[in-house]
Protein backbone atom coordinates (compact mmCIF):
# COMPACT_ATOMS: atom_id res chain seq x y z
CA UNK A 1 0.00 0.00 0.00
CA UNK A 2 0.63 3.63 -0.85
CA UNK A 3 2.81 5.65 1.93
CA UNK A 4 2.45 9.19 2.18
CA UNK A 5 5.05 9.69 4.68
CA UNK A 6 7.74 7.83 2.70
CA UNK A 7 7.19 10.85 -0.44
CA UNK A 8 10.10 13.49 0.73
CA UNK A 9 12.04 16.33 -0.57
CA UNK A 10 15.77 16.83 -0.56
CA UNK A 11 16.88 20.04 1.01
CA UNK A 12 20.51 20.77 1.75
CA UNK A 13 21.20 20.31 5.26
CA UNK A 14 21.22 23.16 7.74
CA UNK A 15 24.92 24.14 8.35
CA UNK A 16 26.69 22.80 5.08
CA UNK A 17 25.50 20.35 2.27
CA UNK A 18 28.74 19.80 -0.15
CA UNK A 19 32.28 18.23 1.64
CA UNK A 20 35.40 18.13 0.31
CA UNK A 21 38.30 16.26 0.88
CA UNK A 22 41.65 14.96 -0.46
CA UNK A 23 41.57 10.84 -2.15
CA UNK A 24 41.84 8.28 0.74
CA UNK A 25 40.37 10.43 3.54
CA UNK A 26 38.53 8.46 5.66
CA UNK A 27 34.84 7.88 4.53
CA UNK A 28 31.74 7.82 6.55
CA UNK A 29 29.60 5.61 6.73
CA UNK A 30 26.54 6.85 8.58
CA UNK A 31 24.73 9.85 8.28
CA UNK A 32 26.08 11.58 11.77
CA UNK A 33 29.46 10.09 11.38
CA UNK A 34 31.59 13.46 11.89
CA UNK A 35 33.40 14.82 8.72
CA UNK A 36 37.09 15.28 9.89
CA UNK A 37 40.15 16.18 6.94
CA UNK A 38 37.00 17.20 4.79
CA UNK A 39 36.59 21.05 3.37
CA UNK A 40 32.82 22.68 3.70
CA UNK A 41 31.82 24.35 0.39
CA UNK A 42 29.07 26.37 1.56
CA UNK A 43 25.68 27.39 -0.11
CA UNK A 44 24.79 25.72 -3.41
CA UNK A 45 22.40 27.61 -5.55
CA UNK A 46 18.43 26.57 -5.20
CA UNK A 47 18.30 24.40 -8.22
CA UNK A 48 20.01 21.67 -5.62
CA UNK A 49 21.80 18.53 -6.71
CA UNK A 50 21.17 16.40 -9.48
CA UNK A 51 22.42 12.88 -9.69
CA UNK A 52 22.48 11.41 -13.07
CA UNK A 53 23.08 7.51 -13.45
CA UNK A 54 22.55 7.57 -17.26
CA UNK A 55 22.88 4.06 -18.67
CA UNK A 56 24.44 3.20 -22.25
CA UNK A 57 23.65 0.05 -24.29
CA UNK A 58 24.11 -1.63 -27.46
CA UNK A 59 21.00 -3.25 -29.21
CA UNK A 60 21.82 -6.89 -30.53
CA UNK A 61 19.55 -7.51 -33.89
CA UNK A 62 18.40 -10.88 -34.96
CA UNK A 63 18.27 -11.55 -38.73
CA UNK A 64 15.36 -9.16 -39.41
CA UNK A 65 15.37 -6.34 -37.22
CA UNK A 66 14.42 -8.26 -33.53
CA UNK A 67 16.37 -6.33 -30.84
CA UNK A 68 17.15 -9.68 -28.76
CA UNK A 69 19.48 -8.35 -26.17
CA UNK A 70 21.05 -5.09 -24.82
CA UNK A 71 24.34 -5.31 -23.72
CA UNK A 72 25.46 -2.81 -21.57
CA UNK A 73 27.93 -0.29 -22.17
CA UNK A 74 28.97 2.41 -19.89
CA UNK A 75 26.87 3.09 -16.63
CA UNK A 76 27.52 6.93 -15.33
CA UNK A 77 26.72 8.51 -12.70
CA UNK A 78 27.11 12.04 -12.15
CA UNK A 79 26.64 14.39 -9.83
CA UNK A 80 25.89 18.52 -10.94
CA UNK A 81 25.22 21.53 -8.41
CA UNK A 82 26.31 24.86 -8.37
CA UNK A 83 28.60 26.62 -5.61
CA UNK A 84 27.29 29.77 -4.91
CA UNK A 85 30.19 30.86 -2.19
CA UNK A 86 32.41 32.57 -5.11
CA UNK A 87 34.72 34.13 -1.81
CA UNK A 88 35.33 30.92 -0.25
CA UNK A 89 39.11 29.72 -0.75
CA UNK A 90 38.09 25.94 -0.51
CA UNK A 91 35.38 26.70 -2.83
CA UNK A 92 37.97 28.21 -5.45
CA UNK A 93 40.72 25.33 -4.84
CA UNK A 94 38.14 23.05 -5.98
CA UNK A 95 37.43 24.64 -9.00
CA UNK A 96 40.90 25.84 -9.89
CA UNK A 97 43.35 23.33 -8.01
CA UNK A 98 44.87 23.38 -4.58
CA UNK A 99 48.85 24.70 -6.39
CA UNK A 100 46.07 27.57 -8.36
CA UNK A 101 44.95 29.53 -5.44
CA UNK A 102 46.69 30.84 -2.48
CA UNK A 103 45.80 33.69 0.20
CA UNK A 104 42.85 34.80 1.91
CA UNK A 105 39.72 37.49 1.22
CA UNK A 106 41.30 39.27 3.75
CA UNK A 107 44.80 39.63 2.60
CA UNK A 108 44.36 38.77 -1.27
CA UNK A 109 43.30 35.97 -3.47
CA UNK A 110 45.31 35.02 -6.37
CA UNK A 111 43.61 32.77 -8.85
CA UNK A 112 46.21 30.99 -11.50
CA UNK A 113 43.34 29.77 -14.35
CA UNK A 114 45.41 26.96 -16.35
CA UNK A 115 44.84 23.53 -18.01
CA UNK A 116 45.90 21.53 -14.81
CA UNK A 117 43.63 18.51 -14.87
CA UNK A 118 41.72 18.11 -11.55
CA UNK A 119 42.65 15.61 -9.20
CA UNK A 120 40.31 13.16 -7.79
CA UNK A 121 38.66 13.47 -4.21
CA UNK A 122 36.08 12.46 -1.90
CA UNK A 123 32.77 14.21 -1.94
CA UNK A 124 30.16 14.17 0.45
CA UNK A 125 26.38 15.65 0.22
CA UNK A 126 23.97 16.42 2.99
CA UNK A 127 20.17 16.46 2.61
CA UNK A 128 17.46 17.00 4.80
CA UNK A 129 14.45 15.00 4.33
CA UNK A 130 11.12 14.63 5.53
CA UNK A 131 10.04 14.55 8.85
CA UNK A 132 13.70 14.85 10.47
CA UNK A 133 15.00 11.87 7.83
CA UNK A 134 18.79 12.80 7.25
CA UNK A 135 20.20 11.42 3.99
CA UNK A 136 24.06 11.41 3.21
CA UNK A 137 25.51 10.67 -0.40
CA UNK A 138 29.73 9.76 -0.14
CA UNK A 139 31.58 9.73 -3.65
CA UNK A 140 34.56 7.62 -2.62
CA UNK A 141 36.43 8.82 -5.61
CA UNK A 142 34.90 11.46 -7.78
CA UNK A 143 36.25 14.06 -10.31
CA UNK A 144 35.11 17.23 -11.32
CA UNK A 145 34.48 16.77 -15.11
CA UNK A 146 32.72 19.64 -16.08
CA UNK A 147 32.51 23.87 -15.18
CA UNK A 148 29.41 25.51 -16.46
CA UNK A 149 29.90 28.81 -17.97
CA UNK A 150 30.25 31.87 -14.90
CA UNK A 151 27.69 34.61 -14.95
CA UNK A 152 28.33 37.97 -13.31
CA UNK A 153 25.29 40.13 -13.55
CA UNK A 154 23.05 42.53 -11.48
CA UNK A 155 20.39 40.02 -11.24
CA UNK A 156 21.98 36.55 -9.93
CA UNK A 157 24.26 34.82 -7.94
CA UNK A 158 27.81 34.27 -9.34
CA UNK A 159 28.66 30.42 -9.17
CA UNK A 160 30.41 27.51 -10.52
CA UNK A 161 28.27 25.04 -12.22
CA UNK A 162 29.78 21.68 -11.17
CA UNK A 163 29.59 18.04 -12.53
CA UNK A 164 31.57 15.94 -10.43
CA UNK A 165 31.47 11.98 -11.81
CA UNK A 166 31.52 9.37 -9.38
CA UNK A 167 34.22 6.16 -10.30
CA UNK A 168 34.52 2.79 -8.60
CA UNK A 169 36.27 2.89 -5.74
CA UNK A 170 37.93 -1.28 -4.90
CA UNK A 171 34.55 -2.35 -3.92
CA UNK A 172 33.32 -1.35 -7.59
CA UNK A 173 30.67 1.15 -5.88
CA UNK A 174 29.95 4.90 -7.19
CA UNK A 175 28.90 5.83 -4.10
CA UNK A 176 27.11 5.40 -0.74
CA UNK A 177 24.05 6.27 0.30
CA UNK A 178 23.03 6.32 4.56
CA UNK A 179 19.57 7.14 5.26
CA UNK A 180 18.36 7.11 9.13
CA UNK A 181 15.00 9.13 10.68
CA UNK A 182 16.53 10.84 13.84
Amino acid sequence: MPTVSNVSAGKAKVGGAVYHAALGTTLPTSTSAALTDFDELGYVSDAGLVNSGAISNTAIKAWGGDTVLNIQTDKADTFAFTLIEVLNVDVLKVVFGEDNVSGTLATGITISANSDEPVDGVWVFDIAMRDGAAKRVVIPCGKLTAIGDVTYSDSAAVGYQMTVSAQPDSAGNTHYEYILKA
